[in-house]
């Protein structure tokens, strides 16, 4: 499906100012030019650019990069190959791109972010309101537009930077260098963090769960250091955050927000049903928020798409709800926890080691595991869709959020950061995690790069990190770990061709219909298109 050109331009041109359509439609209406007159009118454009935090379709980035990644190979059912092995294989399909969609939530996040930054200074009747200021509300903005940045250089690299609302008669803009994007990513989350009040987790009233605070900007600066750094080989993070500054921001959030692990790994997801300790808990320091409120309506956005993808396919197994089976688990994963580990059962279903039967007659690439962490869930006591119950479409409407940032993942940068700074510390916040994970009492392991790396994939598995761990390292090792051509003790891959290609860089393929109705503005990936074989 094509889109215009850098798609959150449709909104630029739905409220341009062309005098002759202003005259014809809006009288009555608001438009940009005089809509941002209020905070009330500022929080309505704030929230819209939360809102696109929501979108999720087939190809979220959350499912791309973990079928993409070591954890997953790309499921769903019989007849989806073409556009799983996309994944699967890391291989073009030219104009059926499935990475379409997800260009497309991030441009609009970015452009939703740049007309509120751009217009907060004509609001008026700030000192009249409570919670809200036209400092808070740019550093929430600015937070999103780096968070939508982020994930768009990760997944593109030579993207246009664009840091206000372009001229409607100048769209194509040409891709800045990656550096240039992750200096203002650095400089964004620089200014939330300054600006934003250091409230910690029990002081934050329960009605603002899920905006942005200086705890959520501290910890995701964090993983963009990481990220960068790793990936571009640079000291610091595009001049502008040292590794230093870095580490006392990751400090910050351990020490003074109040975050905290919840004591049992098993309680953090919903799959456990009575254990469950809620969401917006202690350990989320910051959520993606969903609702079941959408009542069916896929316009809204307002549920956890998502999360259908990877349901069992077909089919419900105790409390495990049917969705596309999409992601199925690669086994090695599930072996590579040790024994105790109370993180492997929390995370991963393995049908044959629970004694449970999975009907594979539809399941493409079938292993015998499956997600429990994020799994939607069966209500057993009424035979139903625990999201029909409420009211939904369990195909639009999962209420079930998304811990985007976990004190844990937070701890593992810190232990991280400090590597070469402060061993001691390192080995504290890496021994945090562990002893969680074994109920208090993990084996001794010394931290390390390597031991922190799969530490994270442990504890972070599904949560849409680990392809991002993996070719941060480097081309050679990403090849190493990506590349499942050959058979392990396991499980016999020979079925199931899974391939990546180190000449793209990890850079997924910028979508051939971006590229011509930009008219050549935007370059391809090294390493794309490749042609599927016949």
């Amino acid at each position: 499906m094509k889109k215009i050109y850098l798609i959150a331009l449709v909104g630029l041109l739905a409220f341009g100012s062309c005098e002759e359509w202003l005259e014809v439609s809006p009288y009555g209406q608001k438009v940009v030019g005089n809509f941002y007159q209020t905070p009330a009118d500022a929080l309505q454009g704030l929230v819209a650019a939360y809102d696109v935090l929501q979108w999720s379709y087939y190809d979220h980035i959350l499912q791309i990069t973990e079928a993409a990644s070591d954890n997953c190979f790309g499921g769903a059912g019989a007849s989806d190959d073409q556009r799983y092995q996309v994944w699967d294989d890391f291989i073009s399909y030219g104009f059926n791109n499935p990475h379409d969609e997800c260009w497309g939530k991030y441009w609009t996040g970015i452009y939703r972010c740049n007309v509120l930054l751009q217009n907060l200074g004509d609001v008026s009747g700030w000192e009249n309101e409570d919670n809200m200021s036209e400092e808070r509300f740019t550093a929430e903005a600015r937070f999103l537009r780096a968070y939508f940045y982020f994930d768009l250089v990760r997944m593109w690299g030579n993207v246009p930077l664009l840091s206000s609302v372009i001229d409607v008669n100048n769209l194509n803009v040409p891709p800045s260098p990656p550096e240039d994007v992750y200096a203002q990513i650095a400089e964004d989350l620089v200014y939330a963090i300054e600006t934003l009040e250091a409230v910690p987790y029990q002081s934050i009233d329960p009605s603002e769960y899920g905006r942005v605070t200086k705890w959520a900007a501290e910890a995701l600066l964090g993983r963009v250091f990481l990220y960068y750094t790793d990936y571009y080989e640079k000291p610091d993070l595009a001049g502008i955050v040292t590794r230093a500054e870095a580490a006392a921001y990751v400090d910050d959030v351990i020490d003074n927000s109040g975050y905290d692990l919840v004591p049992d790994f098993n309680n953090l997801w919903v799959q456990t049903l009575d254990g469950f300790v809620g969401e917006d808990n202690i350990e989320t320091v910051f959520p993606i928020k969903y609702t079941y409120k959408g009542y069916g309506d896929a316009n809204l956005h307002d549920g956890n798409n998502w999360q259908v993808m990877i349901g069992l396919r077909n089919q419900n197994i105790s409390t495990y709800a049917n969705g596309w089976g999409a992601c199925t688990v690669n086994p090695a994963l599930y072996h590579a926890y040790e024994a105790g580990d109370t993180r492997r059962d929390a995370s991963i279903l393995g049908w044959d080691e629970l004694g449970l039967e999975f009907d594979e007659s539809d399941q493409r690439e079938y292993t015998g595991y499956n997600w429990r962490k994020f799994v939607p869930i069966w209500d057993t006591a009424t035979d139903a869709h625990s999201t029909t119950e409420l009211g939904g479409n369990y195909i639009i409407d999962n209420p079930d959020d998304k811990p985007e940032i976990r004190f844990a993942e937070v701890l593992l940068t810190g232990a991280e950061l400090h590597l070469d700074d402060n061993a001691a510390l390192a080995q504290q916040y890496f021994d945090r995690v562990r002893n969680r994970a074994f109920a208090g009492s993990a084996p001794a392991k010394s931290v390390s790069y390597e031991n922190i790396l799969e530490e994270r994939r442990l504890e972070l598995a599904f949560e849409g990190l680990r392809y991002w761990d993996v070719i941060r390292q480097d081309m050679a090792t990403a090849d190493q770990i990506l590349d499942w051509n050959e058979s392990d003790e396991y499980f016999s891959l020979a079925p199931y061709p899974v391939n990546f290609r180190p000449e793209t860089n990890g850079l997924f393929e910028v979508p051939i219909s971006q590229i011509e109705l930009s008219q050549g503005t935007l370059i391809q990936n090294t390493g794309w298109p490749y042609e599927v074989e016949n």
